[in-house]
């Protein structure tokens, strides 16, 4: 019986699994480096939305009108959000009797049974 170590027909090419080695290993340190670059500008976004854009005051939530609201402690600014003060005029609009109809009929604001 022959050695399987001493094998002449089928020769080990060592410089492939060592690229392939190195290949999965770069790949890996790739995506952890993506992730966590990934973290850190979610971080900087969040950052960004916390302070007020005019000053270096902090904004606080608030809800007006159905709408969650940004406001600034310090300058008292207001801040929407895309769509919201479009969404303000036309409940603003629709006066009082739309806004007894909306809350007669809105699913989220009446008691469930």
């Amino acid at each position: 019986m022959k050695s399987e170590t001493n094998r002449p027909e089928e020769k080990f090419d060592e410089q492939a699994n060592e690229d392939h080695y190195f290949a999965v290993k770069e790949r890996e340190l790739i995506d952890a480096m993506r992730a966590e670059f990934q973290k850190a500008e979610i971080t900087k976004s969040a950052g960004r939305l916390i302070s007020c854009p005019k000053c270096t005051g902090k904004l606080a939530s608030y809800s007006f009108m159905e709408f969650v609201l940004a406001r600034c402690d310090s300058c008292a600014g207001i801040w929407l959000d895309k769509g919201e003060l479009e969404g303000i005029l036309r409940s603003a609009a629709r006066g009082p009797l739309g806004a007894f109809l909306d809350r007669c009929f809105n699913k989220s604001t009446t008691q469930q049974s």
